[in-house]
């Protein structure tokens, strides 16, 4: 009896260790914010850019009651860059601030060739230094200071820059600010837009489809992190 009273004693001791560990919720919460935030060190360049990214024109903007979903095409990636030298003078003072790391870019045009937009990665230290980035961007001038555009030699965008930049946008995700510029790709120098609505209504949806792809998949949280295994897991 006093055999069978140890045996089912030290069964007890075992039983615990190998049942699946679970994380807290505290636990899981940094796992997650770590696998997100290594995301930009680790994905390849391709993976975050992609070569082909739809966006949808409204109806609106073609006097229809419908939409239209087109491709925007890859034009080039930009090497890591620094904060200061990617951005605007305001806004790295912002992301300075903030602890910003390194920016991400890429340039993208649209389907009728006219447009390019450039979509540009902050990454900051934790979401809330992101969310902060993005609420301290100033405003009061069109267009708003964020990315620096990216033009590539040899292409149809050679000749996008800074200066043809005609509106700007950021967005947060995860630890990262995404901005974006577009611009006309011929390189032509800040318009009014007022009398060309389809051309405003184009770059807003080129600018937003393709950041807003971007952002939605860098920034997506992962699955559960979980532990299945025993003391070793």
């Amino acid at each position: 009896m006093v055999a069978l009273v140890g045996l089912s004693a030290s069964v007890a001791a075992i039983v615990p260790s190998l049942l699946p560990r679970s994380f807290s919720p505290a636990q899981q919460q940094r796992i997650t914010a770590w696998e997100v935030g290594k995301r930009w060190r680790t994905w390849p360049a391709g993976r975050i850019f992609p070569s082909v990214i739809f966006y949808q024109v409204p109806g609106s903007a073609l006097a229809s009651t419908r939409g239209v979903r087109l491709p925007a095409h890859r034009i080039g990636i930009a090497p890591e860059a620094s904060c200061k030298s990617a951005t605007d003078p305001a806004a790295w003072r912002v992301l300075a601030r903030n602890g910003c790391t390194a920016v991400l870019r890429a340039t993208y045009q649209d389907s009728t060739g006219a447009f390019a937009v450039t979509v540009g990665i902050a990454v900051l230290p934790a979401p809330a230094k992101a969310i902060g980035s993005a609420r301290a961007l100033p405003g009061g001038s069109s267009p708003r200071p964020g990315v620096r555009a990216v033009g590539f030699p040899h292409t149809l965008a050679a000749s996008f820059g800074d200066a043809g930049r005609q509106l700007a946008a950021s967005a947060t995700t995860g630890p990262y600010l995404i901005m974006s510029t577009v611009g006309y790709a011929d390189g032509r120098h800040h318009v009014r837009q007022a009398a060309d609505p389809y051309a405003q209504a184009e770059m807003v949806s080129v600018a937003e489809g393709v950041s807003g792809w971007i952002g939605s998949r860098i920034g997506a949280s992962p699955p559960p992190p979980s532990c299945p295994g025993g003391p070793a897991c």
